[in-house]
């Protein structure tokens, strides 16, 4: 007969305790693993840059055609003049 201890990490218990602790690695690997990726995803995005930077970007690429970077860019000064707008709106001082 075998020796069946109940104390031995292997007859009891014991092997879920393991079974825990290699739980807890992968999923600290796998957490690791997606800040990772998602840090360098949006590590070369420059927060200074606006809508107009970008698209100045695209057409000096060669991405948009001069009448799609024209309508692109009258859509966001039409967009950015409506923004202000409702700001100004906003921060008027309330008559009493």
């Amino acid at each position: 007969m075998g020796n069946y201890d109940l104390n031995s990490w292997y007859s009891g218990w014991g092997w879920f305790l393991w079974f825990g602790v290699i739980l807890l690695m992968f999923s600290s690997i796998g957490t690791w693993g997606y800040a990772y990726r998602s840090n360098r995803y949006f590590r070369n995005i420059d927060p200074t840059k606006d809508a107009t930077d970008i698209l100045n970007e695209r057409y000096a690429r060669g991405e948009i055609t001069r009448s799609e970077f024209q309508s692109i860019k009258i859509e966001i000064l039409e967009h950015r003049e409506e923004a202000n707008r409702k700001n100004s709106k906003a921060l008027r001082p309330q008559k009493a």
